[in-house]
């Protein structure tokens, strides 16, 4: 019987040659990749990536490492400077009883102070967060090695130092942001070892600028990329993802041909609302590369197929909708449908996004 759309679906032989194909180019630069698991927040494919080589998971938050964790992925990286309350320090407190490896991201002085105050000198670690160019969290590389110090004069294991250069999300920007990385994360491994520290791990990377950090002469040793595992519909219009290495899409049907274009049964409470300034659409269709979502409600998207692509595909049709952030479409279902490939009319199995919604 088929599936009632809409749906997420997985194509499985994409999504483990993306894996694959990450894991050897890292491999092949001498580079430990240490996956973001918030892209598909599902334990399938956590297992998969660190089959594949991945030297642990990074997580947004804590309870996606409490989810992990109880599924025995328990080598994490919180990756943003947490502001502890006693209930975030108690949880964390149990994951570290339990042996889970955890690390968290600081970026001041107040953060540090603030992690041992909640008790947790010597049951997590902690990486120093470095402004690279995005201008969200993360200190001036220059003072990276005053806020490592703190937390080592307070009995904090200091990991090192990490980055995520978020401006690579443009057009034409995806090398200018990881050169701006590197330069980042030199000048804060330096501000480190000033102050007597050893950085261990330096750590980078987003999707759009990974190609570019794997070619770069940089003291990167580990890189966090997460949208490689499915593509979307951004990747896809940044360059940073071909068509065929899309793996996640959203099934849906298209129910009108009202003013000439398609009317899917898929919106924005499955496809994530993301769009972003320089985006063509709310989202593509894979296996029409010229469509574009130009309208999009909360359970349907209006797409219009230009001139010359032929006729509209007939009512009742199911279509393979990318989203345009993948991330999103994810966390808004309780299961990934799998195929073996695409084309499969039957499900091999189906996952549940059991990280979903553990968003504190």
């Amino acid at each position: 019987m088929a599936l009632s759309t809409p749906f997420l679906a997985i194509d499985l032989e994409r999504m483990q040659a993306n894996i694959a194909r990450v894991a050897e180019a890292a491999t092949a630069r001498g580079i430990a990749l240490r996956p973001h698991a918030k892209t598909h927040k599902t334990i399938e494919i956590g297992r998969m990536q660190v089959a594949a080589g991945a030297h642990g998971l990074t997580v947004a938050t804590v309870g996606e490492a409490e989810v992990f964790t109880a599924a025995g992925l328990d080598d994490l990286f919180i990756a943003y400077p947490l502001w502890l309350d006693a209930g975030k320090a108690a949880r964390l407190s149990a994951l570290a009883a339990r042996g889970a490896s955890i690390s968290i991201g600081v970026d001041s002085v107040e953060g540090v102070a603030r992690l041992v105050h909640a008790g947790l000198a010597g049951r997590v670690s902690v990486r120093v967060e470095v402004d690279a160019g995005h201008h969200r969290s993360g200190c001036a590389p220059a003072a990276a090695g005053e806020v490592a110090s703190a937390a080592v004069r307070a009995g904090v294991d200091v990991e090192g130092v990490f980055s995520f250069p978020g401006h690579s999300y443009a057009p034409e920007a995806r090398e200018r942001a990881a050169r701006d990385e590197a330069e980042a994360l030199t000048a804060a491994a330096a501000s480190l070892r000033a102050a007597g520290i050893e950085p261990m791990v330096v750590s980078g990377g987003s999707t759009p600028s990974l190609a570019a950090s794997l070619e770069l002469d940089s003291p990167v040793n580990e890189l966090r990329p997460g949208v490689t595992v499915f593509g979307d519909a951004q990747q896809w219009e940044l360059g940073s993802a071909e068509p065929e290495d899309i793996a996640l899409t959203c099934h849906a049907t298209v129910v009108s041909h009202a003013g000439g274009r398609l009317v899917l049964d898929a919106g924005s409470k499955v496809l994530g609302p993301d769009r972003a300034d320089w985006a063509s659409g709310h989202g593509r269709l894979l296996d029409h590369p010229d469509a574009r979502i130009v309208q999009l409600s909360e359970h349907h998207a209006v797409v219009e197929l230009p001139g010359g692509s032929g006729e509209l595909p007939a009512l009742g049709t199911v279509v393979r909708v990318v989203p345009n952030h993948v991330c999103i479409a994810v966390n808004m279902v309780d299961e990934l449908v799998v195929y073996d490939r695409g084309g499969d009319s039957e499900p091999a199995a189906r996952w549940r996004v059991a990280a979903r919604g553990r968003n504190a």
